[in-house]
């Protein structure tokens, strides 16, 4: 059957059988390839980790500098998953590059990063309700919140976003779905691929995938460590669902297109809603 042609239902009864290859140094690469390959990309935000914590928004204040930082990002991301795949020869297959599951890669992702945004609220919620259980204060409540929100102007200008149209529409297309999206689910794929070829019996299988992918949400959360402790661990929680989306599918695209959904609405809602409805600090 042609992956094109599968409808939604189709599609989630086909992402659930077990991939067929399972055991990517099966090709004969050698361990010492496969090493470097895992220490170039999956070391990519480990510099992050030790770098100190830059006085105004890593995504400057400008749409030019915007796009300079995109553009640089971008491009050693390039010489790091290049120089990798040059070490492994990664095939497609074992990075997760075929377009599955068809057109429906689109609308399947808009509606995974909804479901991410669900998930997300619904965790909010529940530890809210954890935490008036505890206060006896709702406004001790609130006040957690307003202190232990993610840290966006660590990332972003919020003043910029709200006041430049060019700068905005930067932050909901090239940011989100190129430079966070694709260069992200590119490194995450990446980095499961040499997980995968140097402990194939530890990582091979699906429910092995799936733990690998709780290692990899949790460096991706530690690479967001400049926004706080929340929100590493809320960019951690997105990471895990963006991994299974990706194993689940075989494919980097779904979850492309959910990152990127997810990313794009964030920075919407910072931009044009109004400021007393932004949590953020």
């Amino acid at each position: 059957m042609n992956p094109d042609d599968l409808t939604p239902a189709d599609a989630s009864a086909g992402v659930a059988e077990e991939p067929s290859e399972t055991q990517p140094s099966g090709r004969g690469v050698s361990r010492l390839r496969w090493w470097i390959h895992l220490l170039l990309i999956g070391g990519y935000f480990t510099p992050l980790l030790f770098l100190r914590r830059p006085l105004g928004p890593v995504l400057t204040h400008t749409p030019g500098g915007l796009v300079i930082v995109c553009l640089v990002d971008l491009a050693f991301f390039a010489i790091v998953f290049g120089l990798a795949w040059l070490a492994s020869r990664a095939s497609g297959e074992e990075l997760f590059l075929p377009w599955r599951p068809g057109w429906w890669v689109v609308p399947l992702g808009v509606a995974y990063s909804l479901a991410i945004r669900i998930a997300v609220v619904m965790i909010v919620v529940a530890i809210t309700m954890l935490l008036l259980t505890t206060m006896s204060d709702q406004r001790q409540v609130a006040e957690f919140w307003r202190s232990a929100a993610p840290d966006v102007r660590s990332i972003v200008s919020v003043t910029a976003a709200r006041s430049d149209p060019v700068y905005a529409w930067l932050l909901v297309s090239l940011v989100s779905f190129v430079s966070a999206g694709l260069r992200e689910e590119l490194w995450r794929a990446g980095t499961l691929a040499g997980m995968r070829a140097l402990w194939p019996t530890t990582f091979g299988s699906r429910s092995g995938q799936v733990i690998a992918i709780i290692v990899i949400a949790v460096a991706f959360g530690l690479g967001h460590s400049r926004m706080g402790v929340l929100g590493a661990s809320m960019a951690g929680m997105l990471g895990f669902f963006l991994g299974l989306i990706m194993v689940m599918h075989r494919s980097i695209w779904p979850a492309v297109i959910a990152h990127g959904s997810f990313d794009a609405l964030t920075f919407a809602m910072l931009a044009w809603l109004p400021v007393t409805a932004q949590p953020l600090r």
